[in-house]
């Protein structure tokens, strides 16, 4: 049977890359299952999850070659054109992310981190987590 978790991540800046690694790996540790799936879904439309390298300066890089995917056109969202691109970006990275464990442990990639991508800060997110096996 699978265990859901929410939590509430806090972010400070318009765009900003919180490793969210350890606070998941926690839950994993607290599930009833020595091994499974953990799905991380965040029900928002302006930020995202990953998996991703967290090497000094990375994060930055990151957001920076986000912004500059997008094209300079005329964005028709309703209610605030210049926060359009918060919304194409977040789709392309993605709400949700589903990583292995086993024996309490997230089985990354030696490098790899769970990140929560904002696009939209500073905001209060919620992450869903579901553990499953």
């Amino acid at each position: 049977m699978a265990e859901m978790k929410i939590l509430a991540v806090e972010t400070r800046d318009k765009d900003q890359i919180i490793d969210i690694t350890d606070t998941i790996e926690q839950h994993v540790r607290s599930v009833q299952q020595d091994n499974g799936l953990c799905t991380i879904f965040v029900p928002h439309t302006t930020c995202a999850v990953a998996a991703m390298d967290l090497d000094p300066g990375t994060d930055l890089d990151f957001l920076e070659a986000l912004r500059r995917l997008l094209p300079p056109i005329r964005y028709r969202h309703p209610h605030d054109p210049s926060h359009a691109p918060d919304h194409i970006l977040s789709t392309l990275i993605g709400p949700s992310l589903v990583v292995p464990y086993a024996r309490g442990r997230l089985l990354l990639g030696t490098w790899q981190r769970v990140v929560l991508v904002e696009l939209d800060g500073p905001r209060r997110r919620t992450l869903h987590l579901t553990c499953s096996n």
